[in-house]
């Protein structure tokens, strides 16, 4: 398995992630035409035809044996400088009587654009066929999540100072969210589905346009809605769990649409970035393959990224050993740089 940029190719098979990701995946809507557009996006912030602020870094995890997309994820420049950034910002607010010696907090939700000009980590989606236990010694899920730092590390002149993540909500059985039920239906006059494909198409002024600007009192609604408050859902949880490994935290900001938390930090704490370093590559006919790889590499090249598995630790003159197959990976030889991350 290997991490590389979307290419042009890949339409039909980032087409077929977003029908499998399902509703709640608002940045990966299935639209073919916006697909497209989404990979030409990141053809020009790889080729660096775009400026900083608005690249699209946009990547797909590779079965190298069957040539399958087994997944995809992304990393956004800056949020909010073309399309606003909208989510809810968790507040509190104190009311209280003298006379009656009574004191009361209510939590409350303020329409945000906090996030403005922040990177993002998005579009993280493995297909159900490369999860579970019979895939663990993959780690495919860690591969596409942490190849993210790597690049960010790599480029770091290239991403502000801050970096976010939004988590998808709480859904039930039913796949509806209690969230949206209790509040955001009653100011959008349509259904979620809707209202999501038109935020993953990028159509998002209405938000602003429609949702209250005062701010919203969280015992107005529905108990069921209130416990969805900063809660994901059952898929999410193992993304969030390494997000959070990473050093990225809850601040209390939400999706407007499902109640799902944003996390973040700063870039320069993240621990996969602090702790990441370049190494130089040997290529040896005598290295095999492990059965277990502790170590994540990534190559130094923008246009050609890629991110692999491998097996072997750094020595203490910090090169590198990998067997042949996984330089053919990493598309490598002797005397190349890679990016080292232990996990």
């Amino acid at each position: 398995m290997r991490i590389r940029p979307i290419a042009r190719e890949d339409l039909d098979g980032l087409q077929a992630l977003a029908q499998q990701a399902g509703v709640g995946f608002t940045s990966l809507p299935d639209n073919r035409e916006f697909l497209a557009g989404k990979i030409e996006a990141a053809a020009s912030a790889f080729e660096e035809r775009t400026p900083a602020d608005d690249r699209l870094y946009f990547f797909v995890l590779e079965d190298e044996v069957s040539g399958e997309l087994a997944g995809c994820c992304a990393i956004e420049g800056q949020v909010g400088r073309e399309v606003p950034f909208y989510n809810y910002r968790l507040g509190t607010l104190a009311h209280s009587s003298i006379q009656l010696d009574l004191h009361r907090t209510i939590d409350t939700l303020f329409l945000s654009s906090d996030h403005t000009g922040d990177a993002e980590v998005c579009s993280l989606f493995l297909r159900p066929e490369y999860r579970g236990e019979a895939n663990k010694h993959l780690r495919n899920g860690a591969l596409l999540s942490k190849a993210r730092w790597l690049f960010m590390a790599q480029f770091r002149d290239r991403f502000p100072d801050k970096v976010l993540a939004e988590m998808r909500g709480v859904f039930d059985e039913n796949n509806t969210s209690p969230f949206w039920e209790s509040l955001g239906k009653h100011f959008f006059p349509m259904d979620f589905s809707e209202a999501d494909r038109l935020t993953g198409l990028g159509q998002k002024s209405f938000i602003g346009e429609l949702m209250p600007k005062f701010p919203i009192y969280t015992t107005f609604m529905a108990e069921e809605a209130r416990a969805c408050i900063g809660q994901v859902h059952r898929h999410t949880l193992p993304a969030l769990e390494m997000l959070k490994k990473e050093g990225l935290r809850w601040e209390g900001y939400i999706d407007i649409f499902d109640g799902g938390p944003t996390v973040e930090a700063y870039i320069d704490d993240v621990r996969a970035i602090r702790n990441s370093r370049l190494c130089q590559v040997e290529v040896s006919a005598a290295a095999r393959e492990e059965s277990v790889s502790r170590w994540l590499a990534a190559t130094t090249q923008m246009l050609n990224f890629t991110a692999s598995w491998v097996g072997r630790a750094p020595s203490e003159g910090n090169t590198i050993v990998l067997s042949e197959q996984e330089a053919q990976r990493l598309g490598v030889t002797t005397g190349d740089t890679l990016r080292l991350l232990e996990t």
